[in-house]
């Protein structure tokens, strides 16, 4: 075998580990949704675990939720099959984000949230972590975040498309 074979396969490994306390939590959240009847699939190097669309009640905590998934670390929990393929490359950011930052990610991404209601952005679109999964649909998203923080004055920053300039 060559020695970029190794290579790659030890930072395989390397990044695994690094992000094995939160991936260990994702395995922790995903068994309560296996228990009420979730399924699991193997996506990558991910391991996607969703409700049945039958199995998600009106009471159902996911129903009520604004977020259709949640990554932690290489697992993704999500509403529905149908739900995770639609937010697939969002989600796979963010799995990329959790190998960065490793068992850091979680109290980082809080941070991230935390500075955004700060700045009076929104804590989650503005939240640095989200402004880059979301950017991977819509590349001029991370400009339209920047240019969305308001002004001392509270007033709305206007881009230069908005307002006629290049």
């Amino acid at each position: 075998m060559s020695r970029s074979f190794h290579r790659s396969a030890t930072a395989r490994l390397l990044r695994r580990l690094w992000v094995a306390p939160t991936t260990v939590l994702g395995v922790v959240c995903a068994l309560p949704v296996l228990l009420a009847g979730g399924t699991v699939r193997r996506v990558g190097g991910t391991v996607e675990v969703a409700l049945q669309p039958r199995r998600l009640s009106r009471r159902s905590p996911w129903r009520r939720s604004r977020f259709g998934a949640i990554t932690l670390g290489h697992v993704i929990l999500g509403r529905t099959h149908a739900e995770l393929a639609r937010v697939r490359r969002h989600e796979g950011v963010h799995v990329r984000q959790a190998e960065r930052w490793g068992p850091l990610f979680g109290p980082a991404y809080l941070l991230a949230s935390l500075a955004a209601w700060w700045r009076g952005d929104d804590p989650y679109r503005g939240n640095r972590f989200e402004v880059e999964a979301y950017a991977v649909d819509d590349p001029s998203a991370r400009y339209q975040a920047a240019m969305a923080r308001r002004t001392p004055a509270g007033e709305a920053i206007e881009s230069p498309s908005a307002s006629g300039t290049t």
